[in-house]
């Protein structure tokens, strides 16, 4: 009981914080160039929007190595606490702000600032709920376990999507109905702090208290399993660039240079999430069966080989088609590739500095290729006058170089959690 306490806990912050996310994405694509930005140039305004996106991704490696340390020092309960309620403060924060029109360039500072504030909770919010369902799963339920948190991320995202959605049909939505969807984070921070302040810490954890923790454990894991970060940044930073890609720039593509209504492409994103939440379990029960490497290639080879085919249909301008492109690119490639990688992070690395190498690989993965690739598919449309293949040219090769790094990296399935890595040396003087 106490596990799946841990693992439900580890998945309603899980739907918090994508809610939190995913609805700046929404507003950054069809809300925030006309509300904090000029008005004058619709290209400098969207590109104003997509950068205030990008910087929240900058903040997320720093409050990922400091929340990460303090997990892997003091436990993993009080730092999910800790982001939770950061990350519903700065979002809630975004929805009293003043616009351009009434405060000038204050607004758009204000508007980072509250970015770099959620991402810096963000940091370390998604890799402490892979810790806490990994150490608390049986190993033979591992990957199912772990696939929990990414079907919350998909539940945030359609909660973030829905509620947006039915915002936009207010009549002041444009004037102060965008502001509900954010304000309405704090009803989630509520729920989940009350969920999480009742729960004990991970058992894993405090067999390795006994044992000793890390003085530094971002240091260790990057001196003790170099090519384990390495293989896996490069297996993370491009996929989180063609999620991004999909569920923020082409919502934006099919509404400001295709002239599709923004409803086709939220409910693209509502339809993709739906179907996520369903995959993300299926597959994560797969790699309980097959192994972690196949999933994840599989679905980073489907992306390589559908990223044209997507654009093909996106650039018809039939909504039912844009829906099913988009549902089919996220909701089956990328979660695939999401459901397979939870488990294969947390067996990856050692309890001593798993939250510290999670949290690396994932941000700066993000900080480097997540947060900029709206932006930068955003650029290369407005250079090539619309056209629509340098973006399936660019998720193509990303999904290639995932598929490159998931094929050197080992298979992890069968490992203990509670054994340290095999391949890492004995520790050297940095326990207390």
């Amino acid at each position: 009981m106490t596990a799946k306490r841990l693992v439900s806990a580890a998945v309603v912050g899980s739907v918090v914080e994508w809610y939190d996310f995913a609805l700046f994405g929404l507003a950054a694509a069809l809300v925030f160039n006309d509300q904090f930005f000029p008005a004058g140039s619709p290209i400098a305004s969207t590109l104003g929007s997509m950068a205030a996106f990008a910087v929240g991704f900058v903040a997320r490696p720093i409050g990922g190595a400091i929340f990460s340390h303090f997990g892997d020092r003091v436990g993993r309960r009080p730092m999910l606490a800790a982001t939770l309620l950061l990350m519903g403060v700065s979002t809630a924060g975004i929805g009293l702000l003043p616009t351009y029109e009434t405060a000038g360039v204050l607004a758009p500072i204000l508007l980072v600032l509250l970015r770099v504030a959620q991402g810096f909770g963000a940091g370390a919010e998604f890799a402490g709920a892979l810790v806490i369902a990994a150490e608390a799963s049986e190993p033979r339920r591992r990957g199912l376990w772990t696939s929990l948190p990414g079907a919350g991320v998909s539940v945030g995202i359609l909660l973030a999507t829905l509620v947006f959605t039915l915002a936009s049909a207010l009549p002041g939505f444009q004037e102060w109905g965008w502001r509900i969807p954010f304000l309405l984070s704090l009803a989630g921070v509520a729920l989940g702090l009350y969920v999480r302040s009742r729960l004990p810490e991970s058992q894993v954890f405090e067999r390795q208290r006994e044992r000793g923790v890390s003085r530094f454990p971002l240091m260790e894991v990057l001196r003790r399993q170099p090519r384990s970060v390495l293989t896996l940044f490069f297996a993370t930073a491009p996929y989180g660039a063609v999620g991004y890609l999909i569920q923020v720039f082409v919502l934006s593509y099919v509404t400001r240079t295709l002239g599709v209504p923004a409803t086709v492409g939220l409910i693209a994103n509502i339809a993709s999430a739906c179907v996520a939440i369903v995959a993300g379990p299926l597959f994560g029960l797969l790699s309980d069966r097959v192994g972690r490497r196949p999933v994840f290639l599989g679905g980073a080879i489907l992306l390589a080989l559908f990223a044209f085919p997507m654009f093909w249909l996106l650039d018809t301008r039939e909504p039912v088609l844009i829906v099913l492109s988009v549902t089919f690119a996220y909701g089956i490639g990328i979660t695939a590739m999401s459901a397979a990688q939870a488990a294969l992070f947390a067996e990856l690395f050692d309890t001593r500095y798993r939250y510290s190498g999670i949290a690396a690989v994932r941000e700066w993965g993000a900080a480097l290729s997540s947060g900029p690739a709206p932006l930068v598919a955003t650029a290369l449309v407005a250079a090539t006058g619309g056209a629509s293949w340098p973006i399936a040219a660019l998720i193509a090769g990303c999904a290639l170089i995932c598929c490159t790094a998931v094929a050197l990296a080992p298979e992890t399935r069968d490992r203990d959690l509670n054994e340290p890595v095999s391949t890492a040396p004995a520790p050297v003087g940095a326990v207390v």
